[in-house]
């Protein structure tokens, strides 16, 4: 038999999948998407968009949702209402997990050990200590994770992040952000009832504790309840914490303060409709509030970094820097006019200038998502840790859940970054953790065993 012929015959005798396996390593990354919700459709479309992907598998527990998402891929992906059958198969590569939050961790972990790589949302967990568990089990399968931080992947983002920290804006000394919107009365307050037949709640709630079935706790509305997130603290908030740590280049704060409430909207939620946390890091501080029962001015702000020579707004439709004016200290000393008992300074006649340029540059938040996804599939062919790897997404996360601790209890909170501790509160560090609901709580022993 000739050369040609017995590669013939071996090529012949590959079958389907086998050879998909073979060119997915090559080139094409097949992957599938567990969650077909609000982010889970945004990441449909994006991956849509690379060259390089066959959106080849789509899961969720309700119906018709993962019929709208296999729709969605043009009826090429395979439909599946159990995720751990999706992990099952050897042909995927990745994954994308935009479940609600409760989920993130124990599917994450479950794909590494299943030897896929991961797209997972934030925030990145519903309590700190799952975040290390992440990392641990990530690095020990040598796995890609991608979280859904795509604000860095934003050219605008990475712009931003180099004048800053060139000092272009001088010294930080002082971050803020959040965002305020108003959504009263809130979302109602039905009974609770038996799920629908076509929806698989006791799936959907998985690790988390075991409750009535209430259709404000399903679909979008999950994050005002503390069992499956942290309102919008964890929600807009890691967005933000992010961006800081990663121009800051901070682990964590070493203090976090915060206080509000349920003060306006009346229904079934449980996190605060109004929350304002006030973090300290070495150097400077940052502010991050949320408002969900009035909007002001300041909707949708973005972020403020203050610096002593000016500020910069940053946000994904873009930055801009506006510069303080150089003057003399003495001259910005009020002075009265008149006869003064002290005999005070008079302010000079001199015309300040900017420290700095103004600087103006607009930003995409669709150019955002495509890069962030293309970074993951970079990173997954070179095996490179992506822009926004799961570390940096647990620090972010963690910041927003010390919060949420420190408005819980009632008190200020102070952090060890290195150790992952909360020091001089017992109370309060046990919150750093909480039980899973069987059987979940058997499979997380054996993912870190």
């Amino acid at each position: 038999m000739s050369a040609t012929l017995t590669r013939r015959t071996a090529i012949a005798a590959l079958t389907a999948a086998s050879y998909r396996r073979l060119l997915g390593a090559n080139d094409r990354v097949q992957v599938g998407f567990i969650g077909y919700g609000l982010i889970g459709s945004q990441h449909v479309h994006d991956f849509k968009n690379q060259k390089d992907v066959d959106l080849a598998a789509m899961c969720d527990v309700y119906q018709p949702r993962l019929e709208q998402g296999v729709a969605a891929t043009g009826q090429a992906a395979k439909p599946y209402s159990d995720f751990r059958k999706m992990l099952d198969n050897k042909d995927l590569q990745a994954v994308v997990v935009s479940t609600p939050d409760h989920w993130h961790a124990m599917m994450t972990m479950m794909a590494c050990a299943a030897g896929k790589d991961v797209y997972v949302e934030k925030p990145l967990t519903v309590f700190v200590q799952e975040g290390r568990w992440m990392i641990d089990v990530a690095r020990r399968h040598n796995r890609v994770v991608q979280v859904g931080t795509q604000q860095r992947s934003g050219k605008n983002y990475q712009r931003a992040k180099q004048l800053l920290q060139s000092g272009y804006i001088g010294e930080i000394i002082s971050v803020r952000g959040g965002s305020f919107r108003n959504v009263m009365p809130g979302f109602g307050s039905p009974a609770d009832s038996t799920a629908p037949n076509d929806f698989d709640y006791d799936m959907w709630l998985g690790p988390a504790p075991k409750r009535p079935y209430n259709k404000q706790r399903g679909i979008y509305h999950f994050r005002w309840f503390w069992d499956y997130s942290g309102g919008q603290m964890t929600n807009l908030g890691a967005h933000e914490i992010d961006i800081i740590h990663w121009v800051m280049k901070m682990k964590g704060p070493t203090a976090v303060s915060s206080s509000g409430g349920r003060f306006a909207i009346k229904d079934l939620g449980e996190t605060p409709d109004t929350q304002d946390a006030l973090y300290e890091y070495p150097g400077f501080t940052t502010e991050c509030s949320f408002r969900e029962a009035s909007a002001g001015r300041r909707a949708g702000a973005g972020l403020e970094f203050f610096g002593t020579k000016g500020s910069m707004t940053v946000s994904r439709t873009g930055f801009e820097v506006f510069p303080d004016m150089k003057t003399a200290p003495e001259n910005l000393v009020p002075a009265f006019q008149g006869p003064h008992p002290s005999g005070g300074p008079v302010r000079r006649d001199v015309k300040p200038e900017p420290w700095v340029a103004a600087i103006k540059e607009p930003g995409s938040s669709e150019e955002q998502f495509d890069l962030h996804v293309r970074n993951f599939l970079d990173c997954i062919k070179s095996r490179q840790r992506p822009i926004a790897d799961v570390e940096g997404g647990h620090q972010a996360t963690t910041a927003c859940h010390l919060a949420n601790i420190s408005f819980r209890t009632g008190r200020k909170i102070r952090w060890d970054a290195e150790k992952e501790q909360i020091t001089g509160d017992a109370e309060a560090n046990a919150m750093l953790v909480r039980p899973y609901r069987k059987p979940w709580d058997a499979v997380l022993r054996g993912l870190l065993a």
